[in-house]
């Protein structure tokens, strides 16, 4: 006999992801420390490996959110142009293998952040002019 406390959510489109946007402040605390590094910190190799995994699943969040908002947009917008050009560049980022380095944490960071600011740009761009 399995017992188990678990539930699995079938959930093929993503909607319940979709409902429940990605706590922000942190990250950018996150991408503000990791990107006012300037040498060899006492940070080891596992740690960095865990801060870049966390960014990344982080980065995937948000490409997700953006890829939201740029489908919404026709397809001859420029705005979504733009994001298009921001998700492929994120995409290549975040295919790179990870690796324990400062390199690649703030490499992961700034994917990160420009994620964010892409996202700002499409959510200012949907808001109804006052």
């Amino acid at each position: 006999m399995h017992t188990s406390a678990h539930t699995v959510l079938y959930d093929p489109d993503g909607l319940i992801e979709a409902e429940l946007p990605p706590d922000r402040e942190p990250y950018e605390c996150l991408i503000k420390a990791v990107l006012a590094w300037t040498g060899e910190d006492t940070i080891t190799a596992r740690d960095l490996e865990q801060i870049a995994l966390q960014l990344t699943g982080h980065a995937r969040a948000v490409a997700s959110d953006v890829r939201c908002r740029a489908d919404q947009l026709p397809k001859s917008n420029g705005p979504k142009a733009l994001a298009d050009v921001i998700l492929r560049e994120a995409e290549l980022q975040l295919s790179v293998k990870l690796e324990g380095t400062v390199h690649c944490v703030q490499n992961r960071a700034r994917t990160v952040r420009a994620l964010y600011e892409r996202l700002d740009r499409l959510t200012e761009s949907a808001l109804p002019a006052r």
